[in-house]
């Protein structure tokens, strides 16, 4: 991978910045007229209790908190699509031919993880978190707060699920291979148990391996892809090779 694709790679993206800041308006004017629907939803799915606003302005700041979140959720797909169209000819000159199939890979990956957070880790992560209130202490959740930290691990577990497509994408570029990540699979991982601990929302075992277990399964796959580049990319070397003689 040499400096000048980098470089040009930035600069498409670059370019494609605009119309990313303009679905992202647009996205956040829409959503925002529905965004105390959302709040009620993230609310009820998993507290049930009351959120509470510390200040005149932080009812409407995280409402409008909340849109920009939501907008830039729905954006992902663009921003994915752009990202990928800046990227995807230093891949074709090494040669993919499947950049529909990864773009496509991605966004299900992205949306996959964020759900999972969604329905599974965060309602036992915050259920974990409550249980420690007692006769004495009674939790005032800050409605401001709530939205930053659903946000955070939602996009988090998003971004982590992207793992093995990233390997797959490192074995283009020739910067891993399936001989390196299995002889430090140890080190990933002890990676991955990091990562867990930071990315979930509890410290507790249980919730980290609701992070964790899926991160080592999807990094177990990467291994499998980046093999199969591997293999596809020893026969086209060999058939080039014979058909040169």
């Amino acid at each position: 991978m040499k400096r000048e694709e980098i470089v040009q790679s930035i600069e498409r993206f670059r370019k494609g910045l605009f119309k990313i800041l303009v679905v992202f308006v647009l996205l956040g004017i829409i959503i925002f007229p529905f965004a105390k629907t959302l709040l009620r939803q993230l609310r009820d799915m998993n507290l049930g209790n009351d959120l509470v606003a510390f200040g005149i302005p932080e009812a409407f700041f995280s409402i409008f908190k909340l849109a920009l979140f939501a907008s830039l959720f729905c954006s992902m797909p663009l921003i994915f699509h752009q990202l990928w169209t800046s990227v995807v000819p230093m891949f074709r000159l090494r040669g993919m031919t499947s950049a529909t199939s990864i773009l496509l890979t991605a966004i299900f990956l992205f949306y996959l993880g964020a759900l999972f957070c969604y329905f599974v880790t965060l309602p036992f992560g915050v259920k974990f978190l409550l249980s420690y209130q007692s006769a004495h202490i009674k939790p005032m959740i800050s409605v401001g707060n709530y939205i930053s930290f659903c946000a955070f691990f939602i996009f988090g577990f998003g971004l982590t699920f992207e793992l093995p497509l990233i390997l797959a994408l490192l074995s283009y570029l020739h910067v891993v291979n399936s001989s390196f990540l299995t002889r430090n699979r140890r080190y990933a991982i002890l990676l991955i148990a990091l990562v867990a601990a930071v990315v979930t929302p509890t410290p507790d075992i249980f919730n980290m391996s609701l992070m964790g277990g899926p991160l080592y399964f999807l990094f177990e796959i990467g291994i499998i892809l980046v093999k199969i580049i591997e293999r596809k990319r020893m026969r086209t070397e060999t058939s080039f090779s014979g058909s040169s003689l």
